[in-house]
């Protein structure tokens, strides 16, 4: 019998045998025994024989964690793995695999494992020439560029009833745009960065730091307008007052790096399969036709009855 006949039952049932091994926590990553394919490692109670080979099929098959189950208890595994055998022969000779629910849950579970065994065909064989991971290289350079940025925060509350900070009560929305407006024109005239910092930013942490702010990757998940702003700057470059909900910041750029194709090579092989993939699924996808014939059966209210052209008047006789 083909080992894929009752991977099913074997899966539904591993809740129960990892239960039944319960006990101390084994070592973990535990490995395949080195044991050549073609030992047999187990005669069954009908005389099958069952080889290393055989067992690494079935082993590769399996999830994870059911995988270190199978490796930590492996004479447990091989006794559970022939009662599966059993119960399995036993449901053929009943032919309840052709009897529902287990007749469709087969099938579903059959043709699951095909369209996942396709997806994975297909993906493994295409290919992504060294050429076109320069030019997507090439092309998205900004994709791959950090700024490293120092910051003045300019916070600002609208709330009336907003307590002081250390005696000082917090900036309007618009009290806080005058000033950070203020500080962008003093920066443009050769004012000292890191001195308005310690004068005015109101993060603490950053003004500590001299302003220092964080190194920004351009897939890095940060506001849209943080993005635009920051990678469109030049080293020493400030950017425009930028409104966030309780604050404006001014950013500047201290080091503008791109990482080397080296570093991002496998990046760029991964994101262009992705992509071809995901491609093809979406063609495969347009392709799937369906003609709904009852539209009570998808949940939409059923199509009113087309009503008949009326016949022409017929003019009265003279």
């Amino acid at each position: 019998m083909k080992a894929s006949s009752f991977l099913l039952a074997f899966f539904c049932l591993g809740a129960a045998w990892a239960q039944s091994a319960a006990g101390p926590v084994p070592p973990p990553a535990a490995t395949l025994p080195d044991v050549p394919d073609d030992t047999v490692v187990a005669i069954f109670g009908d005389g099958t024989k069952f080889t290393m080979a055989e067992f690494k099929r079935i082993y590769s098959a399996l999830p994870p964690a059911n995988q270190q189950m199978a490796l930590r208890d492996r004479a447990q595994w091989l006794h559970q793995w022939e009662m599966m055998r059993k119960l399995t022969k036993m449901a053929e000779q009943a032919k309840l695999d052709q009897e529902s629910p287990y007749k469709e849950a087969i099938d579903y579970g059959r043709m699951n494992v095909l369209a996942t065994a396709q997806i994975t065909a297909t993906v493994n064989s295409m290919t992504v020439e060294p050429g076109e991971i320069v030019k997507a290289y090439d092309t998205n350079k900004q994709k791959y560029t950090q700024v490293k940025v120092k910051a003045i925060y300019i916070a600002f509350s609208d709330d009336a009833a907003a307590s002081t900070t250390k005696g000082k009560k917090p900036l309007t929305e618009g009290e806080a745009k005058a000033k950070v407006e203020k500080l962008k024109a003093s920066l443009k005239a050769g004012g000292d960065f890191v001195k308005l910092v310690k004068e005015n930013s109101d993060d603490e942490t950053s003004r500590s730091k001299d302003g220092d702010f964080a190194t920004l990757r351009y897939t890095d998940n940060i506001p849209d307008a943080f993005r635009a702003a920051v990678f469109s700057l030049k080293k020493g470059d400030v950017s425009d007052p930028l409104k966030q909900p309780n604050g404006f910041y001014l950013l500047r750029a201290e080091e503008v790096t791109v990482s080397p194709l080296s570093e991002v090579r496998d990046d760029i092989y991964n994101q262009l399969k992705n992509d071809r993939a995901t491609q093809w699924l979406d063609q495969v996808n347009r392709d799937s036709k369906v003609q709904i014939m009852s539209q009570e059966f998808v949940g939409r209210p059923a199509a009113p009855p087309a009503t008949p052209p009326k016949s022409p008047a017929t003019p009265p006789k003279k």
